[in-house]
């Protein structure tokens, strides 16, 4: 008799953990929408939570699109933020260095803040040194997005939706925005941009996340093994504006073909590096117009988590953080302190408005602009 009931107890517990696993498999691909505060003026700022089947975690609001945490997982399956950002919305209307952000309606810096379509000259703020960046005073890092959320039996997406009206930021043109967040149980993060607009205008739009994956944002990031799968790279010139060349990475603490820390050759006498205070570049991609392909990477040896870009974006500027000074909050205390987050923003290159020899950025009446970016998180032992 107690062997039966033996049998039926672990019978039971069986039965019992698999209804639990079951149940969290169904449950987890979802998406969670919460308030996350008020702006200046008073509109209410929302946050969605994008979960899949993994554990993995994708925060996004709708006042810059931004992402404002994101889990991955270690060698180990522990998931952590691995993001830089802020916890409240007021931190980000106050100062922030576009944590997390949607860039437009340029990403990047325009010369003098001026460019020509035609015969038609147009002038933006100038609102780094004497330059135009990532689209002017108040860029798409800046405004409230219209949120829509899908959610389907193998993936969740957040549709943003933006309207920027003829001459917002000195930008020609009623630009038509929807940028869509798509997490899968592949723990990959698909960004696609389109955008169409009624008259001839510019754009290069771009995401802005600071990655840290040690997940201790109080650690540099100068471990960190980078690929970059580009033979050449645009030199600048002391206002970060590329010069036109198109210089061989080979040789040159620019090259990142094979894996390599970040912070090898950050601090040699070298008057590229002098000029973006360390990496603050754009790298001419490999295998230009193949559609979506493998662009960069970024392997933490110690967590083992492995960051895989992959774009059908021309180029990709690589940022170390250099101007991150111990000055802007952490979100788990302290203070972000130099280089303790880089960036990996594919997009056109820099200034390509006025750089006949870069590919354009023109985007004219009846034509729809489309990009897209994969993110892909895992982690290895090696």
């Amino acid at each position: 008799m107690k062997k039966i009931e033996i049998l039926i107890v672990i019978f039971l517990v069986i039965i019992s953990n698999s209804c639990t696993k079951i149940s969290k498999k169904m449950q987890v691909l979802k998406i969670d929408k919460i308030q996350f505060g008020e702006t200046m003026d008073g509109t209410g700022v929302d946050q969605f939570i994008l979960s899949n089947n993994n554990g993995m975690e994708v925060s996004i609001i709708n006042y810059g699109g931004i992402i404002t945490s994101w889990t991955a997982p270690d060698k180990n399956g522990d998931y952590k933020d691995i993001v830089l950002g802020y916890n409240t919305l007021a931190e980000y209307e106050a100062e922030t260095p576009y944590f997390g952000a949607l860039i437009g309606r340029y990403g990047n810096r325009i010369a003098k803040g001026k460019f020509s379509l035609g015969n038609q000259e147009y002038t933006l703020a100038v609102n780094n040194g004497v330059n135009h960046l990532h689209g002017g005073l108040k860029g798409f890092d800046k405004v409230i997005w219209d949120a829509k959320t899908i959610v389907s039996d193998s993936t969740v997406s957040l549709e943003l939706s933006y309207l920027s009206k003829d001459m917002e930021e000195g930008y020609p043109g009623n630009l038509e925005t929807k940028v869509t967040y798509t997490l899968n149980n592949k723990d990959e993060l698909s960004v696609n941009y389109e955008a169409t607009t009624d008259k001839p205008t510019i754009v290069n739009l771009t995401q802005h996340s600071y990655f840290n994956l040690t997940a201790d944002f109080n650690q540099d990031i100068l471990g960190h093994e980078l690929v970059i799968n580009a033979d050449s790279f645009l030199p600048v010139d002391n206002t970060l504006i590329p010069t036109g060349e198109f210089r061989d990475v080979t040789g040159t603490p620019f090259d990142f073909k094979t894996s390599k820390a970040i912070g090898i050759h950050i601090d040699n006498e070298n008057i590229q590096l002098k000029n973006g205070l360390g990496y603050d570049h754009c790298w001419v991609l490999n295998d230009q117009n193949t559609g979506v392909r493998f662009v960069a990477s970024a392997y933490e040896p110690v967590s083992g988590r492995l960051l895989e870009v992959f774009s059908d974006e021309p180029g990709i500027q690589f940022y170390s953080g250099n101007f991150l000074d111990g000055t802007l909050p952490s979100k788990n205390k302290g203070m972000y302190q130099h280089r303790t987050g880089f960036c990996l923003e594919t997009q056109h290159y820099p200034n390509s408005p006025n750089q006949e020899n870069f590919p354009s950025v023109r985007l004219n009446l009846g034509e729809k602009y489309n990009s897209k970016t994969v993110f892909r998180l895992s982690a290895v032992s090696k």
